[in-house]
C-alpha cells in the first residue's frame, strides 16, 4: 500500500516569552492509501501540532523549523499561501475537537457548507441560479451522508439548533463536502457520552469505506484506536516513541509508555482492582533533557538510557524509541 502522506523530520516551534517551545520534534509519518493510522498520546504530546502543521494552520509565535511534507508526491511546504489554500478542503480535510467552537455561530449550516462547495468543487455549474441549486441539493446529500435527518429542511438552522453529536456530524460532512483522500479527525469525540462517541466513531468507519480515503484519527483514547485504527503511532513530549500494526501495539507493547497508557484504562474485568497511572509529569518542552524523554517516569529505566534514543525497529512493521525495545520487559 503506497503512502499517501509521507512526513520525515518535523520540527515545530513555539516562541514564547519563556524560551522556545519545541512541540513536535523530529517526527516522522506515514498514512497509506486508505488506511486508518491512530495517533495517541496525553495532552501536549504534539499529536494536534503535529497534523496542524501539515495542513499549513501554524502561525506566528508558531513556526515549522525542518522537515518535509509529502502528500500525493507534492511537497506542501514549498507550495504558495494560494496552491496550500487549494489542497486543504479539497484534498485534505480536518475536523477540529470542539463542534461547537469551531462552527460559525452567526452563519447557518448550510451557508457553511456552501463556502467550503464554492471554494473547492470544480464541477458545480456556472450559471447563477444552476449553481445555487446545485450547492443547495449537494449540501443536503453531504447531511444525509452523513447522518443528519431531513436534510434539506434542516440547512436554513444554526449551529445552537443541533446536539452535540449533531454538531460533530455536521463538522464531519464540511470536512467532506469535497470527498477529500485524507481526513484528519482531532478528538471527534470530545465532550460527547459514549453512545454518540460509538455513532460518531462508526460513521467516520463507515464514509472511509464508502469513498476509499484515508483517515488519521487524533486521539487520547487507546480503545477507540484499538476498535477502528489499522495502525498505531504513538506520542510523547513531541516524538514518536512507537508506532505499528494496531493489533501488534496494543498485544505487545515495545515501549514502557504505550505500557504505562494501557494501565491506565479502567477494565470491567479487574473491577475492585486499582488502576496503575504512569507517575511524574511530562518533561518541560523548553528545557528538553538530553536523555530519553520518559526517563523520569521509567519503571525500566537504565544508565544507557542516559544518552539521546533514537527509534529503532523492532519487528518487519514496528519501530519502538526504547533501548529494551523488542525485550520482554513486562
Amino acid at each position: 500500500m503506497s503512502a499517501l502522506l509521507d512526513v520525515k523530520g518535523l520540527r515545530t516551534v513555539f516562541e514564547t516569552r519563556a524560551g522556545t517551545v519545541c512541540a513536535v520534534d523530529g517526527v516522522d509519518v506515514e498514512v497509506r492509501r486508505g488506511e486508518c493510522l491512530g495517533i495517541v498520546g496525553e495532552s501536549g504530546s504534539g499529536k494536534s501540532v503535529t497534523f496542524a502543521s501539515v495542513m499549513g494552520l501554524v502561525r506566528s509565535p508558531g513556526r515549522i523549523d525542518a522537515g518535509e511534507i509529502l502528500f500525493d508526491g507534492r511537497d506542501l511546504r514549498k507550495l504558495s499561501q494560494k496552491e496550500l489554500r487549494a489542497v486543504r478542503g479539497r484534498d485534505i480535510a480536518m475536523t477540529m475537537q470542539d463542534a461547537l467552537t469551531a462552527l460559525n455561530p452567526a452563519l447557518t449550516v448550510g451557508v457553511q457548507l456552501a463556502e467550503v462547495l464554492e471554494a473547492h468543487d470544480e464541477t458545480l455549474p456556472r450559471g447563477r441560479r444552476a449553481r445555487t441549486r446545485a450547492i443547495r441539493e449537494r449540501s443536503a446529500e453531504i447531511l444525509g451522508l452523513v447522518g443528519i435527518p431531513s436534510p434539506d429542511s434542516r440547512l436554513s438552522q444554526y449551529p445552537h439548533e443541533f446536539s452535540g453529536g449533531m454538531r460533530q456530524r455536521i463538522m464531519i460532512a464540511i470536512a467532506l463536502a469535497c470527498r477529500p483522500k485524507l481526513l484528519i479527525a482531532d478528538e471527534p469525540t470530545t465532550a460527547l457520552d459514549v453512545t454518540i462517541q460509538a455513532q460518531v466513531l462508526e460513521l467516520i468507519s463507515d464514509i472511509r469505506a464508502k469513498l476509499g480515503m484515508s483517515v488519521v484519527l487524533i486521539t487520547h483514547d487507546l480503545g477507540v484506536v484499538a476498535e477502528h485504527c489499522d495502525r498505531v503511532m504513538v506520542m510523547y513530549a513531541g516524538q514518536v516513541v512507537e508506532e505499528g500494526p494496531t493489533t501488534e501495539v496494543i498485544g505487545s507493547p515495545s515501549h514502557p509508555y504505550t505500557r504505562g497508557l494501557l494501565g491506565s484504562i479502567p477494565r470491567l474485568a479487574l473491577r475492585g482492582q486499582p488502576i496503575h497511572p504512569i507517575e511524574g509529569q511530562v518533561p518541560d518542552l523548553i528545557d528538553l533533557p538530553a536523555q530519553c524523554r520518559f526517563y523520569s517516569r521509567c519503571a525500566d529505566r537504565t544508565d544507557a538510557c542516559l544518552t539521546p534514543i533514537a527509534v529503532r525497529q523492532v519487528g518487519p512493521h514496528r519501530k519502538a524509541r526504547c533501548i529494551l525495545a523488542g525485550e520482554d520487559t513486562q
